[in-house]
């Protein structure tokens, strides 16, 4: 059976649905990846996750290399015994900590030293190591090192990071090779926001051996519309032959956007921290649930809503829990927040199946922004 099969093409956008064959359970596409940086999702249980339909999770390889540490998950039998989730997890390479970590890590052509977050320690961080200690870890799914940057780089860095970014996942593909196993491996298109480079990167992802393609370096402090502009670009130029995977998106008009645009998977931290800081997402936009409106609401967060969390907690109690730092306000938010972006993507699916994903699109958005 192929890695991935498109099931459905939308007839009014870039929309379709697809079928990615994983080593613990097939995993119908567009779908969101909950983040689960060090082996948990925050606030949430993985029997929680299980039960909104969760197939597939991600874990960060630079955090979890520092603690516990690739021996202990591998004596473990890898993170998912250590985890002790069922189902499917793919893991980063740190790449994203080339960005956001940028005032403590070095690059270099052979890779990227780092420091570490816990004690100021010094790691170096190579393309073999980064698929080898993946491949440890049992994940289902592995990215290859990139180097994530600013989007306000300009031309010469941006080219030259996108290049670096090249080598290491030519680096990558020999290593995955010489270890074999069945983890599929992911390449990253970077090129920043000049288009010439993006189409160059993309293209070169495109030719190497791997079995889906990441649109990296989008979502890092531009304008929404930048972001879309440049991702219509890069989705011209990528082979749609295999699934695509938008890093570091979950807001939702973003994911409804992106799948317009063909986008397959997404991730993000999103939806659980704005659960912490106590907000909640709606058909008609996101509610704070600190506002004082909220103090004597003895209706669920969302009507719409058929979560855990709406069925049987009103406004005001997870007011009074979040006003009263009870950790049960960030588990209930939480807990309605993946589900409503699960709920979304299936509307999404079932729109595309159904050759209506624009209409659903412009609904949706038009319903978001405008209560």
């Amino acid at each position: 059976m192929s890695f991935f099969k498109v099931i459905n093409k939308d007839k009014t956008s870039n929309a379709r649905t697809g079928l990615l064959s994983l080593g613990k359970m097939s995993v119908d596409t567009p779908v969101f990846m909950p983040v689960g940086t060090k082996a948990t999702v925050k606030a949430l249980t993985a029997h929680q996750l299980y039960d909104m339909g969760c197939k597939l999770i991600l874990g960060n390889l630079y955090h979890l290399y520092l603690q516990p540490g690739i021996d202990i998950i591998k004596k473990a039998g890898g993170l998912h015994g250590f985890m002790n989730w069922k189902y499917n997890i793919l893991t980063d390479s740190g790449g994203f900590q080339v960005f956001s970590l940028g005032d403590i890590r070095k690059v270099r052509d052979e890779g990227v030293e780092f420091k570490s977050v816990i004690d100021g320690s010094r790691h170096f961080f190579t393309p073999k190591k980064v698929i080898e200690m993946q491949s440890e870890l049992g994940s289902d799914i592995m990215m290859v090192l990139d180097e994530c940057i600013p989007f306000t780089d300009d031309h010469r860095y941006t080219s030259e990071a996108a290049k670096r970014t090249l080598d290491w996942a030519q680096e990558s593909v020999k290593a995955k090779r010489r270890i074999g196993g069945p983890g599929a491996m992911f390449g990253i298109v970077q090129g920043g926001f000049i288009k010439q480079v993006r189409r160059f990167s993309a293209c070169s992802i495109s030719e190497m051996d791997f079995d889906g393609i990441a649109i990296g370096g989008l979502s890092v402090g531009e304008d929404r519309d930048m972001t879309m502009d440049i991702l219509a670009y890069t989705m011209e130029h990528i082979d749609r032959k295999k699934p695509s995977y938008f890093m570091g998106l979950g807001d939702p008009i973003g994911l409804i956007e992106a799948i317009g645009a063909g986008v397959d998977m997404f991730d993000c931290v999103l939806p659980t921290r704005i659960s912490r800081n106590g907000s909640a997402y709606t058909d008609y936009g996101k509610i704070n649930i600190k506002n004082n409106r909220y103090r004597d609401d003895l209706g669920p967060l969302s009507q719409e809503c058929s979560c855990y969390t709406c069925n049987n907690y009103s406004r005001a109690y997870i007011r009074h829990l979040y006003k009263s730092r009870e950790i049960l306000s960030s588990i209930l938010l939480s807990i309605h927040n993946v589900y409503f972006l699960f709920g979304l993507i299936r509307k999404a699916k079932n729109a595309i199946r159904a050759n209506r994903f624009a209409g659903f699109q412009s609904g949706f958005i038009n319903n978001y922004t405008n209560h």
